[in-house]
């Protein structure tokens, strides 16, 4: 990876804008030239990178010019908007945003289970769904030695995956909730003097998600189709189903949103088309690369959201017997939707691109593919 590129972080002041900078100065990557970029209302603020303070700017159709490697974290629609005018100055367009993933002309990548779909990349690589990275991370090994049939999955999902208003909505509700004086918080954040819990609203206001998140589960991300399922569960059933590269895979996915910051956790029923020990399913995950097995119930050792956030790694536990299906395997896997789930997962793609030699984009990279 010795050649260095220019890139540019389009959604920087975002949450996932942030993760990625901090991300660039945790893990080598040949930078030559840093741009940050973000839309009109953020453009002049200043942030430090690397101890280097930098100014953002706003996103133009010129801001692509001498760039190589754009990441964008942006909402679908200015997603569209913007990757014709990086395309057309050559520059590869990583995107974070459901507006490609499933276009068949553009690759949706997992460097550890699908690195060379890179290869044929006409200027756009999509980046999964964040509850679909962990979920892929850890059936690709299993699928690998036992090909799965059918998997049931059910999501908890951070608020932080639902952008900083609902990170900043869980906390203000918190407090109404809990009739906290934050004006006489202690060193822990808790009130010095916490009331005896007794009459309490029963309701708070709620503008960033549905409805209320705290003391709450609101089993609803993105709005619901004709069949029933909601925007992020069609996501997880497409998704697995491209990345994998196997159409015939059956699965069912219910995704919720929890009160809790950082990291997606996922209860994963799995059948596979012959038995699988227990065993066997913990040394091939133990095998995994970005995959960490916290596996001793007895213990009570399993992975949990408040232990792993800031962390770059897929956890599994609680691996067992699915009694209710022939070949049926359970198990629960927590990973950072920020990181893994979305800016570390963007930066591995990059990585992937210039470790294989295929950074050109547009009708060059046609030929990857034979065309």
């Amino acid at each position: 990876m010795a050649r260095e590129v220019n890139i540019a972080v389009v959604g920087a002041t975002g949450a996932v804008g942030r993760e990625f900078l901090k991300i660039l100065e945790q893990r080598p990557f040949p930078i030559n030239h840093l741009k940050l970029l973000a839309s009109h209302r953020s453009a002049g603020k200043r942030m430090s990178v690397a101890g280097q303070e930098m100014v953002v700017q706003e996103t133009k159709q010129e801001s692509f010019k001498n760039v190589d490697i754009a990441f964008i974290s942006v909402s679908s629609t200015i997603s569209k908007q913007l990757q014709p005018f990086a395309n057309e100055r050559g520059c590869l367009v990583i995107d974070d945003s459901s507006a490609f993933r499933m276009r068949d002309d553009v690759p949706l990548v997992i460097p550890e289970v699908n690195g060379k779909d890179v290869e044929w990349h006409r200027g756009i690589i999509s980046i999964p769904n964040c509850s679909t990275t962990q979920l892929v991370m850890a059936l690709h090994p299993l699928h690998k030695a036992n090909p799965i049939k059918r998997v049931v999955v059910d999501t908890y999902q951070a608020v932080s995956g639902a952008g900083g208003q609902a990170v900043t909505e869980l906390n203000d509700q918190s407090v109404e909730l809990l009739g906290l004086d934050l004006s006489t918080t202690s060193e822990y954040g808790l009130h010095s003097g916490l009331a005896s819990l007794g009459p309490r609203p029963k309701r708070v206001d709620a503008k960033a998600l549905p409805h209320q998140i705290a003391f709450n589960l609101v089993p609803q991300i993105g709005s619901f189709a004709a069949s029933g399922y909601s925007e992020e569960e069609e996501k997880m059933i497409a998704e697995t189903c491209k990345i994998m590269h196997d159409s015939s895979i059956k699965v069912s996915a219910t995704c919720v949103r929890v009160p809790v910051y950082t990291c997606h956790s996922e209860a994963v029923h799995v059948e596979f088309q012959r038995p699988m020990s227990v065993e066997e399913a913990r040394r091939l995950l133990s095998s995994m690369p970005g995959v960490t097995v916290v596996d001793e119930p007895g213990s009570s050792k399993y992975p949990m959201p408040w232990d792993l956030g800031g962390t770059d790694d897929v956890y599994v536990g609680r691996i067992r017997r699915d009694p209710t299906v022939s070949n049926g395997l359970a198990m629960w896997v927590v990973s950072d939707n920020l990181r893994k789930g979305a800016a570390l997962n963007a930066l591995q793609i990059a990585e992937e691109v210039l470790k294989r030699g295929c950074l050109k984009v547009g009708k060059d990279s046609a030929s990857a593919r034979g065309e």
